[in-house]
């Protein structure tokens, strides 16, 4: 990378770029550090717009490529050729196998080396059809709120947005909390047509998205104030593993499986791969069983010193 050092979604102090792949809170700890940022703008906006943080962007240099990734709007993936070294390398950040409910479509490029989300490292873990849980939140919609009244826990970025597209395209509006609506005027910013009302309005939906901390309050002030039933649902990928304090819990992911991260390993065809996050060593293991040759990555300098060894 040259004059270079990039940081990938997170804080190490000897790079002098954060790479942010999207907004999400546990991916923008770098940018508390002060250094130049390369995202996407939309991810700038997001962002800028539910923090004190702020994004000094840099163009992205000759040899950088930002993919989509899939995972919500904005978020992207980073490529780089890197010449000096002599090899290519791809991070793919959180990433999604699927076609997504609001983000990017999935850009899928070759590298010789894969640094790769290591999210749902679990081999027996494999999410249903998403257009079939789509179909099965909204029937639940409808039916519960004729008799009462939802009240959906969600991440403030992403599935709160796609949570109202969902319940847009079942013709209902739903209500939402202020931070989610912050993001909300973001996406429509960006071109995504959202509709949806103020959570601050009593009785102006049957239908509610809130931060899954709040939803607990939610629920009960609510039932403060109505007769009718409030029933509490959450829609996430880890309802496939976990269960939620909830009424109903839905299997709705924004990142691919194990065997989805199988098939995005198999297009990019990478030499070797390095797993990336919390997971990283289990992922690892699951990948080297199966004949890939992956290892956890613990810093970006190590891609550098074993490439140059081989």
């Amino acid at each position: 990378m040259g004059e270079y050092s990039i940081a990938l979604d997170s804080r190490d102090d000897e790079a002098n770029v954060n790479f942010v792949s999207h907004a999400h809170a546990d991916h923008i700890s770098g940018l508390r550090s002060a250094k130049k940022a390369l995202a996407s703008v939309i991810t700038k906006d997001i962002v800028e717009s539910r923090s004190s943080l702020s994004m000094d962007l840099i163009e992205e240099p000759e040899c950088v490529e930002l993919l989509n990734s899939g995972h919500i709007l904005g978020s992207r993936q980073l490529f780089i050729q890197n010449d000096l070294y002599g090899y290519s390398m791809l991070y793919s950040g959180d990433y999604q196998m699927d076609e997504p409910i609001l983000a990017e479509k999935l850009e899928i490029k070759r590298a010789d080396v894969l640094i790769i989300d290591s999210t749902y490292p679990y081999p027996e873990v494999k999410f249903e059809n998403k257009n079939e849980v789509i179909d099965a939140i909204q029937f639940y919609a409808r039916k519960k709120t004729e008799r009462g009244h939802v009240v959906f826990g969600s991440y403030t970025v992403g599935r709160a947005q796609e949570l109202v597209k969902i319940l847009n395209d079942a013709g209902m509006i739903p209500a939402v909390d202020e931070k989610i609506a912050a993001v909300n005027k973001v996406y429509e910013k960006h071109g995504v047509r959202l509709e949806y009302v103020p959570l601050e309005q009593p009785e102006s939906s049957p239908i509610s998205i809130v931060r899954q901390a709040r939803l607990n309050i939610t629920r009960d002030a609510i039932k403060a104030r109505s007769a009718k039933r409030v029933y509490t649902a959450v829609a996430s990928g880890w309802a496939k593993i976990f269960r939620f304090d909830t009424d109903v819990q839905f299997n709705l992911s924004d990142h691919a499986d194990f065997s989805q991260a199988l098939e995005y390993i198999n297009a990019c065809s990478p030499k070797i791969i390095f797993t990336f996050g919390p997971n990283a060593r289990l992922f690892a293991k699951h990948l080297a069983m199966r004949g890939y040759d992956a290892r956890p990555l613990g810093r970006t300098s190590e891609v550098n010193a074993l490439m140059l060894n081989q």
